[in-house]
């Protein structure tokens, strides 16, 4: 039985590969990785990055629900695309529910503004999983349907471009030590829903890098 830990690469699915690729693979991954029996995904850390005639048009309320609505769809996105292999038999862990997760982190005091000031393990713990998904997202447009449909009423255009970084982390939840870094920028243009985006593009690194049997 293979057993790893999926990464996913979050780009456009039109998108060119146009950045360099930094991974990190600790070396006791598969070993630490048996031992798991539930994983979960926060939401991640997401930017927005407008251009300063877009952010006179913009609050700054308006832009953090924009933002915050961008990493729960990563998150949300990313919880589809296991649960549909844990349906079918595919994985070795199970996969908490971002209902779940989230409602944990909040009873906690924790949101997506002050992760940073929480050990992995920390997090872990109040999530009650043995890893945890987290990252963060930098990206000049929103990709999640509901923000991008948002932006694209407010301002009037759409426009054919996007550049975007992501860094994922996935950590022990045992002791919070590190078993995979990603960081990944792409360029290209806009024309996807997230779920789209995730679906697509988790398949092809599950034939890598995988929880699988």
């Amino acid at each position: 039985m293979k057993t790893h830990l999926i990464i996913f690469i979050l780009v456009l699915i039109s998108f060119p590969i146009t950045a360099q690729t930094n991974l990190y693979e600790n070396p006791d991954f598969d070993r630490i990785a048996r031992r798991h029996k539930i994983i979960g995904i926060i939401p991640f850390k997401t930017t927005v990055t407008l251009r300063p005639k877009q952010m006179k048009d913009i609050t700054t309320e308006q832009l953090d629900r924009m933002e915050k609505s961008e990493g729960e769809s990563i998150q949300h996105a990313m919880y589809s695309w296991f649960l549909k292999r844990e349906k079918r038999g595919e994985l070795t862990v199970k996969v908490q529910n971002p209902t779940t997760t989230n409602a944990k982190l909040l009873k906690a005091g924790l949101t997506a503004d002050n992760f940073a000031e929480h050990t992995p393990d920390e997090i872990a713990k109040i999530m009650e999983v043995d890893a945890v998904i987290m990252g963060t997202f930098e990206t000049d447009k929103p990709m999640s349907e509901g923000a991008s449909l948002a932006l694209g009423a407010l301002f009037g255009f759409w426009g054919n471009t996007n550049k975007a970084v992501i860094n994922l982390s996935i950590h022990n939840g045992a002791d919070g030590e590190l078993l995979i870094n990603y960081n990944k920028g792409v360029s290209g243009s806009l024309g996807s829903s997230t779920e789209d985006l995730i679906n697509t593009l988790m398949r092809k690194a599950s034939r890598r890098i995988s929880y699988s049997k």
